[in-house]
């Protein structure tokens, strides 16, 4: 039995789980998220509580155990809490700054640029070196930061682009000189 899959799911207040035919609906303060079920595993909703089951224990039924019940609480969570992931911009001359709903970057090209935040997803920018990427798809908000790194990935020699808050940049020796 899948040690994840198997445990229950703590309905907060002020949010409601709904439950048509392979779709689940999860409804709070922050929005309305919705999840398409796999086929073999059931979901059950009992009071305060969501209960994830399989039928069998094929392979497949297994995988998709626990990882149903881990995305059915990253919703609870993203309606309730939300999610935030938060970039450093390092690097002499790097620096970020808000122009309207999106965001412009100096990275050392030959252009600034311009990046436009998903639908639901909320870009900010602290000082002139710090971007928080907000929103309630936990999903959706690390692919966001991700796309956002992969613009100018940090380099291992002195360490310059854009990274994750507190990511750890591996740094080379580089030349050794006379």
């Amino acid at each position: 039995m899948s040690r994840i899959g198997r445990l229950p799911i703590e309905i907060p207040a002020g949010v409601t789980i709904s439950v048509s035919g392979r779709e689940v609906a999860v409804k709070g303060p922050k929005g309305e998220l919705t999840l398409e079920l796999a086929s073999p595993i059931e979901i059950s909703v009992e009071e305060s509580q969501v209960l994830v089951t399989r039928p069998d224990d094929e392979r497949e039924s297994r995988s998709l155990h626990g990882l149903t019940r881990t995305l059915i609480n990253n919703n609870i969570i993203g309606v309730t809490q939300g999610y935030t992931k938060g970039l450093e911009v390092v690097g002499t001359g790097y620096r970020v700054q808000q122009k309207g709903n999106s965001i412009e970057f100096a990275l050392g090209f030959s252009h600034p640029v311009l990046v436009d935040a998903p639908a639901g997803i909320t870009l900010t920018v602290e000082g002139n070196n710090k971007v928080t990427v907000s929103g309630i798809d936990k999903q959706a908000v690390g692919e966001a930061a991700a796309n956002i790194r992969k613009i100018r990935k940090p380099e291992p020699y002195k360490g310059k682009g854009v990274r994750y808050a507190g990511e750890v940049v591996r740094r080379k020796a580089g030349k050794a000189g006379k």
